[in-house]
């Protein structure tokens, strides 16, 4: 059917677009009188000569999401059945791609699916979390809170992935800045110089020396250092894909000074504000851990939290196997266990969360505040070490005069 694009006025005379799927104006305009809307303008939506290109479609991003589980909770809180939802949510979504996905769920739904089995064919954007909190939220009747909870643990979980983000990107975009003025220097810099040089008819001081002659290798082997570099990079990440390679890798990360502090900080973050927003949704304890084991994004600490889910599985509290990985800081591991004797484990998990929340963006700050000296410094010495080496002949040179 095609596509309708129309403009009208809903009550208290407030201006509404928007798009709908119809087979003639005639039922859009009976669709839209049905909303309580007055339509103004009604036309048919042009073709769009790329839409069978994947790739040059938009992506459905985490804050799509957000707002789609807001929206959804105020319309079922309203007392709206749940493909009247899908309807208004699909006709008023500017993503193409997420329309399409709306009107597929939608139909979904209506052939006699539930939501949760219908969102579970998008597993990129709708993970085993989101249908397994769906599911639980149908089952209990209670899919509007679900839905609140689910959006306010994707704003949190989006605001720590920016933080993290955020603190790795300056030292890495330091760092290839630092490589590429270096590169510039050896390759065009030192060349002239090192003519000038040879008219000095003099020997050239041991650091000058070193920096021509390490001009001279990176001119002649480029294309080698280049080759080297990007198959280090495959091989890395096809070691990293293998089960062993990235069991090594994560430990080591873990393992480092200040990034491992920080990763350890963001992974109890994630694991109990995960557990609590699953448990607090009505989701059995065991499931809940297979879940946010497989959304650990750390071995290390994936091999944990199943270390836990068995230990639960043959009668132990999550307190006591949690404790003996090693993994968890022992504070964590008392607080569960005071939530586990109080009943109350859900709320003492959301508290936790919140504590290293606060606690990231202090990491977040510490380590900011320690790598900008050292990269200026690193800067500094490298780069100011380069021109030095070369100005020493004419200071030299100037010196005999």
């Amino acid at each position: 059917m095609p596509v309708y694009v129309w403009e009208g006025r809903g009550k208290n005379n407030q201006i509404r677009k928007g798009e709908i799927e119809a087979a003639s104006d005639q039922e859009v305009r009976n669709n839209l009188s049905r909303q309580g809307i007055t339509p103004d303008k009604i036309k048919k939506k042009p073709k769009d000569l790329f839409e069978n290109v994947a790739f040059m479609q938009p992506k459905v991003v985490m804050h799509d999401i957000i707002i789609f589980c807001r929206q959804f909770s105020t319309m079922i809180d309203a007392g709206l059945p749940i493909i009247q939802c899908l309807d208004i949510l699909q006709a008023q979504q500017d993503n193409v791609t997420f329309k399409k996905m709306l009107k597929d769920i939608k139909e979904s739904v209506e052939s006699g699916q539930t939501l949760a089995e219908a969102l579970k064919k998008y597993p990129e954007q709708f993970d085993n979390l989101f249908v397994n909190m769906v599911a639980a939220g149908e089952a209990g009747g209670i899919l509007d809170v679900i839905l609140r909870r689910l959006s306010a643990y994707m704003e949190k979980a989006a605001k720590l992935k920016a933080q993290v983000k955020g603190a790795m990107t300056y030292p890495i975009v330091t760092l290839f800045i630092a490589v590429g003025v270096v590169a510039v220097i050896l390759v065009f810099v030192i060349p002239v110089f090192e003519e000038m040089f040879e008219s000095f008819g003099s020997a050239l001081p041991a650091p000058t020396q070193i920096v021509v002659a390490m001009s001279r290798f990176v001119q002649s082997r480029i294309l080698y250092l280049i080759g080297a570099f990007v198959l280090f990079s495959f091989a890395f990440k096809r070691f990293y894909r293998t089960e062993k390679g990235r069991a090594l890798i994560d430990d080591a990360l873990l393992k480092m000074p200040v990034v491992g502090i920080l990763i350890r900080k963001v992974a109890v973050a994630k694991f109990t504000r995960t557990m609590g927003t699953m448990l607090s949704s009505g989701v059995a304890i065991l499931e809940a851990l297979d879940i946010v084991a497989k959304t650990a994004g750390n071995k290390t600490i994936e091999k944990a939290i199943y270390t836990v889910r068995t230990g639960i599985a043959e009668g132990q509290t999550i307190a006591d196997p949690l404790s003996e990985t090693g993994v968890f800081p022992p504070m964590v591991c008392s607080m569960i266990a005071v939530g586990e004797s109080t009943g109350a484990i859900d709320a003492m998990m959301e508290k936790i969360a919140d504590f290293y929340d606060e606690e990231v963006d202090q990491a977040v700050e510490n380590m900011t505040a320690m790598i900008e000296p050292f990269m200026l410094v690193f800067l500094g010495v490298v780069i100011g070490g380069l021109v030095v080496s070369m100005y020493l002949p004419i200071f030299q040179m100037a010196g005999a005069l």
